[in-house]
């Protein structure tokens, strides 16, 4: 009997793998990014990203788990006792990012169920506009501890089901959805008078804009973030894999489709913010005060494009929170297993969970900054959060991991594992180049320039 658990399918594995990829970040990050960072400018920077650091980054990870058959530590204890800090980079990432990114989850709850009132005939909006029902929301602390607390036990039901039962299940239903949805949003705002703005905005080269530098760093933390890398979760997923799968494919497939989405997101998004001439600003201003309006002036069928719009947001922030959940509760299966005891996923899931809802607490009573309360290094909770994750600890260990291959065990070690059974090291030697010294190279600069980022620099 598994004991961890596995993916009944290599298509499961690919719809986990690829939900966990598809997040909030996505749906208003990358399209948005695209539109401010030079159009189809930002496009190539980020494809090529992709190409030298994160198709590099996602095969060394999902190797380590595979080979192992373990979680972040104990999968990078294995290799060598001295690494287990690079194990718990990506443990205590996923840890961290739950506190600020399941706020977020939280308040798109509350507007699936708000604009679905809405539909029905009930006022809940009472006239204000996108910002002012959003500013009443993030500063309604009772509000916002309710609805994360309903975000995470949504996300410890799936991963409570286990790894074919729960997460490959839901994925398989979810993935399918989101794209549906997307499909009828995306028709509905290229309909509307003047939407090819909104097309214009995200492909149109703004040379007078256009910095590189910037362009670059927008690129890179996008795909930090977007693909999971340096978080556990690949390791995670890759050690549930079988050991007939080509995770050389699926390392082209994965951030392939979530470009496709993201790109698909911005199709949805921005012909509708520029048909009805509301500003494109990013981050959770265009989320949710930007759209909501929106939805606002569409007149009576807005409520049900509301309900729909937040659903699919819903669903993409699902997918995600579901693989760093399980990357925080299997380090704890795994470590249970290996001292002999019963693997308790549903107890370990739950005690995990709570743990992770107690960190969100000092975010929602910050407030987006304006709670009051102290701000570590002078940031608000939402972005100190971020910044000791995605700033220090996802690229530290990403950077970590791509030396130990390139430099320690050599690029033997990743093929004598993908090609197992007779599967393709699809470009082989592109990999040996990359990961020795590009991937470094480009990380290494990476890391400062995200780093630099928080501080306004």
């Amino acid at each position: 009997m598994e004991k961890r658990g596995a993916w009944s399918s290599n298509i499961g594995f690919l719809m986990a793998a690829v939900g966990s990829a598809v997040g909030l970040g996505n749906l208003w990050g990358f399209p948005y990014k695209m539109g401010s960072g030079g159009g189809f400018a930002f496009l190539i920077v980020y494809f090529a990203l992709v190409l030298l650091c994160g198709i590099i980054i996602m095969t060394i990870e999902m190797v380590i788990g595979r080979k192992t058959g373990k979680s972040p530590v104990l999968a990078l204890g294995q290799i060598n006792k001295k690494l287990k800090f690079v194990g718990w980079f990506g443990v205590l990432s996923a840890f961290i990012i739950l506190g600020f990114y399941t706020m977020i989850m939280g308040w798109v709850v509350r507007y699936v169920v708000d604009f679905f009132q809405a539909m029905i005939g009930i006022d809940v909006f009472g006239g204000m506009d996108g910002g002012a029902y959003f500013g009443s929301v993030y500063s309604n602390t009772t509000s916002s501890l309710i609805y994360t607390f309903i975000a995470f036990a949504l996300t410890a039901l799936i991963v409570m089901g286990g790894v074919s039962k729960g997460i490959e299940k839901f994925s398989k239903i979810a993935l399918p959805a989101l794209f549906v949805l997307l499909i009828i949003v995306i028709i509905k705002g290229l309909t509307m008078p003047g939407a090819g703005e909104g097309v214009k905005f995200m492909f149109t080269f703004d040379k007078e804009n256009f910095d590189l530098f910037k362009t670059v760093r927008s690129a890179g933390g996008q795909m930090m973030f977007s693909l999971s890398l340096g978080m556990g979760i690949l390791i995670t997923y890759g050690s549930y894999m079988n050991k007939n799968d080509n995770i050389s494919k699926s390392a082209y497939i994965i951030p392939i489709a979530d470009t496709i989405i993201a790109l698909l997101a911005g199709f949805a998004i921005f012909p509708a913010v520029f048909a009805l001439g509301m500003e494109p600003s990013g981050g959770v201003g265009l989320l949710f005060s930007t759209l909501h309006g929106v939805f606002n002036d569409m007149g009576v069928i807005g409520p049900f494009f509301g309900f729909l719009f937040y659903l699919l947001v819903l669903i993409a922030a699902l997918t995600s929170t579901v693989s760093l959940v399980e990357v925080v509760s299997a380090h704890f299966i795994d470590t249970r297993i290996e001292k002999g005891k019963a693997p308790k996923r549903k107890l370990v899931t739950l005690m995990c969970s709570f743990a992770m809802f107690v960190i969100s607490i000092p975010v929602i009573f910050d407030k987006l900054g304006e709670g009051g309360m102290f701000q570590p290094l002078g940031l608000c909770w939402l972005d100190f959060y971020d910044f000791v994750s995605e700033g220090v600890m996802m690229p530290l260990g990403a950077l970590t991991m791509c030396i130990l291959v390139g430099w320690v065990l050599k690029v033997k070690f990743i093929d004598d594992e993908i090609t197992l059974n007779g599967n393709k090291f699809y470009g082989r030697r592109f990999f040996a180049v990359c990961v020795k010294f590009i991937t470094p190279i480009l990380f290494t600069l990476l890391i400062i320039s995200l780093a630099l980022s928080f501080f306004g620099i």
